[in-house]
């Protein structure tokens, strides 16, 4: 799709992208406020690890099947009443977690978060051209890991907000059997706050739709996709197997990101909803080194395979080490002055910088010889976001089996194939 934006001067181009990054920044922390909700909500309903991993699928599985509808939305409406509309879904599910936290009924939790899911999808379908579109295209990879480091930074600021407005108060309660009062104590203190981040929200939908924001508006030459264009992209094995690096990279990132403190509950650890953050800020940290690195120093290709090797080694150790151990910890957080958390938490948290490349290494890699089927090709690419749907799944299949740290035997197979795609797949043309 190409689209440009309405003559206006470049002076005026840093008021939009404030806008847009606050919202890149919204859109973060939304999203990485689960990896604190799957814990605490598995703790109140004493919820199995699949039962779980469902609060993952729901939020994930929105962007299946609203992806492309989403598409043809803001295709008649417009990308700013787009952005409006997502944030409008986003404020309505924020309102569903006051009735599901009332009544404590899982499947109202699970609605909440499919709303919220579609809502995310309608507003990055909407603001992404924007990182591109406002700004010289050459510096335009710059200001999209900008906006990524305001995503992941969102990402470990939430888990401390959910943390300090939610959990404060029930630290003493983890690794006891709940009363009911605990329960409905623990339920009803998500009420104030969900209701404040809808509100806030809805608040922001209505700057946003007021805003001098310049309309994006459709190249006359533009074609609606067909059946036979998207056929004739996937001719292409580089971009097929692209899509399927994505959709695996994306289960893998929610896995280390959202399941942490999941696990750290299971181990007793006390303030388990901050342990995203700690995800969080190895991503951050790796972007940062990609914006440095890349293309300067290293490769994106060279990238994406150290990322790959980086991600196999950490999963073995994770598989392999004793889950009451000490040891990294004690050599690298107490004397910062951090917690004394177990080493497989914190291997983990690594996960993060072996993840935080394979994104923006993809994608070019995925996208090279297309020409004419760039769009559509990035269209099918950013589909792969539902690995974050049946990633966590799977996970919490296998821990129900086994343990919850066997469970993260799933990723040792999605990182092999991002490997595969970075030393050959990338490559082959047939």
């Amino acid at each position: 799709m190409t689209t440009n934006v309405m003559d206006t001067p470049k002076s005026s181009s840093i008021l939009p992208m404030a806008i847009v990054a606050v919202l890149f920044f919204i859109l973060g922390f939304a999203t990485w406020l689960n990896g604190s909700l799957m814990p605490y909500l598995s703790q109140i309903l004493k919820l199995t690890p699949f039962q779980g991993s469902l609060i993952l699928f729901s939020f994930y599985i929105a962007v299946t099947f609203t992806a492309l509808p989403s598409a043809m939305l803001i295709k008649k409406v417009g990308y700013k009443n787009g952005m409006a509309m997502g944030m409008g879904l986003m404020m309505i599910a924020g309102l569903l977690f006051i009735p599901a936290a009332m009544s404590q009924v899982f499947p109202l939790f699970l609605l909440a978060q499919l709303v919220m899911g579609a809502g995310q999808t309608l507003l990055q379908t909407a603001v992404n051209p924007y990182v591109v579109r406002l700004g010289p295209e050459e510096s335009a990879a710059v200001r999209i890991s900008i906006m990524g480091i305001l995503n992941k930074g969102a990402g470990v600021i939430s888990p401390l907000v959910f943390t300090a407005l939610i959990l404060s108060n029930f630290t003493d309660t983890v690794g006891t059997e709940l009363s009911q009062q605990q329960v409905d104590d623990m339920a009803n203190g998500l009420i104030l706050p969900y209701l404040g981040m809808a509100l806030f929200i809805g608040l922001l939908a209505f700057a946003v739709k007021k805003s001098p924001l310049p309309e994006l508006i459709t190249d006359d030459a533009e074609q609606t996709r067909g059946s036979s264009e998207i056929s004739e992209t996937l001719s292409h094995p580089n971009l097929v197997f692209g899509a399927i690096a994505i959709f695996l990279y994306v289960a893998v990132e929610v896995i280390a990101g959202d399941t942490i403190g999941t696990f750290a509950l299971s181990l007793g650890v006390a303030n388990y909803s901050v342990m995203t953050s700690y995800t969080m800020i190895f991503m951050v940290f790796g972007y940062i080194l990609g914006i440095l690195l890349i293309p300067k120093f290293i490769t994106q290709q060279a990238a994406l395979t150290l990322s790959a090797v980086l991600g196999i080694a950490i999963t073995l150790c994770i598989l392999l080490i004793d889950a009451q151990s000490f040891m990294i910890a004690n050599a690298l957080l107490i004397p910062l002055g951090g917690a004394n958390l177990p080493d497989v938490l914190l291997l983990i948290a690594f996960l993060g910088l072996a993840n935080a490349i394979v994104w923006p290494a993809v994608f070019p890699l995925a996208l090279s010889g297309l020409g004419k089927l760039t769009s559509t090709g990035s269209a099918l690419l950013v589909m792969g976001i539902a690995g974050g749907a049946f990633g966590p799944v799977l996970w919490g299949l296998l821990s129900g089996f086994t343990s919850l740290q066997t469970g993260y035997s799933v990723l040792l197979p999605c990182y092999l194939f991002i490997l595969f795609y970075a030393v050959k797949g990338h490559k082959m043309k047939k």
